[in-house]
Parts: C-alpha cells; sequence; structure tokens
C-alpha cells in the first residue's frame, strides 16, 4: 500500500493482508470501529483493493444464511468463471478455495481459513470454493465477477481424499442434495489453466 488510510465517516481505514498459500488466493483483516452505537467496517473500496492484488468488477452480490454444520461447495462454473470476494456477516466458517485449472503449477492444492466478522477471502476465477459452518448460524455474503449461470455451474466431493481438505468438522456436515453426489476431482469438468 501507499501508506496512506482514508478517512470514512471519521474513521482511519486499514486493511492487513494475512499469508496465504495458493497464487490468487487473497486473505484479509478488516479493520473493525466499535463504540456505544455499535460497530463499522468498510467491505469494499475498488481502489484499496486493487493495492491487495483484488482488481475485480463484481456483477453480483450474494447471500446465504446456514445452520452449524453445513456445508457449501465445493462450488465452480465452468465457462463463466466467478471470482468471489467472501466474507461472514454473523457467526464463524472455514472457508476454502482450490485450484481446478488443468495445467496449473497449484492443480488440486487447497487453502482454507477460518472466517468471522472482519475477515475476507478472495477466490479467483478458476478455483473451487466452499465453506463450512462452525457456529450455530451463519451469514455469508460475497460479490461475483460473473453471473449466477444454473446451467454452468458444477461441484467436486467436498471429501475427495485426493484433495484432503483438512476440514474442522467432528461428523457428517449437512449437504445438499446435488453436493452430496458430487464427482470427485478426477472425474469432474474443469477449466484448463491459462497463464
Amino acid at each position: 500500500m501507499n501508506g496512506r488510510s482514508p478517512i470514512q465517516n471519521g474513521y482511519d481505514i486499514k486493511m492487513k493482508k494475512l499469508p496465504v498459500t495458493l497464487p490468487g488466493v487473497v486473505l484479509l483483516e478488516l479493520d473493525i470501529h466499535t463504540d456505544h452505537r455499535g460497530r463499522f467496517l468498510e467491505i469494499f473500496h475498488h481502489d484499496r483493493y486493487r493495492e491487495f492484488g483484488i482488481d475485480a468488477d463484481f456483477v453480483q452480490d450474494n447471500f446465504s444464511s446456514s445452520v452449524r454444520g453445513a456445508l457449501r461447495g465445493l462450488h465452480y462454473q465452468l465457462r463463466r468463471p466467478q471470482g468471489k470476494l467472501v466474507h461472514v456477516t454473523r457467526g464463524e466458517v472455514f472457508d476454502v478455495a482450490i485450484d481446478i485449472r488443468r495445467g496449473s503449477p497449484t492443480f488440486g492444492k487447497w487453502f482454507g481459513a477460518r472466517l468471522f466478522v472482519g475477515h475476507q477471502m478472495w477466490i479467483p476465477p478458476g478455483y473451487a470454493h466452499g465453506f463450512f459452518v462452525m457456529s450455530d448460524v451463519a451469514d455469508f455474503a460475497y460479490k461475483c465477477t460473473a453471473v449466477y449461470a444454473p446451467a454452468d455451474e458444477r461441484t467436486i466431493a467436498w471429501n475427495d481424499p485426493e484433495l484432503a481438505i483438512n476440514w474442522p468438522m467432528p461428523s457428517q456436515p449437512k449437504l445438499s442434495a446435488r453436493d452430496a453426489a458430487a464427482p470427485k476431482l478426477r472425474d469432474a469438468e474443469l477449466p484448463d489453466y491459462v497463464p
């Protein structure tokens, strides 16, 4: 960053980029301002996010509310890949990004992080995404770089042994019928890596 923090609503806005293990994935810790009225945080500012490696044009915002033990994913769109900037507005999730681009140097690798209020993750196009709910309820919001195209959506099995995702769950998760029947990575229709 350029060292300057914009002042918004009387607050000096700061963000911190946290370490990740996959290229293109960005994990951010936001600045939460709290007083007797409640809290305030900035969840997107195009110029500031571009400085952190997120230079995207968002065209759709989504929101889900899920109960403890729910697992949503692993989802992606094949021909209209979506970049997603995700965050939790209530509760806590374990959020996962997986490089599914055939031919990529990090193909089949995953990165996961606990997300709660004040943390965001950027999942670039060409990555599958999913999350597991660790709190009683989790409200989850995300910005997308492409509109949802139902015929283009694909899934990968959350428990594919070749991916070996270390989900923090004590028992079988709550799944949709589609996610429960998802193919393994080796059997899935996947995008190609474009350097």
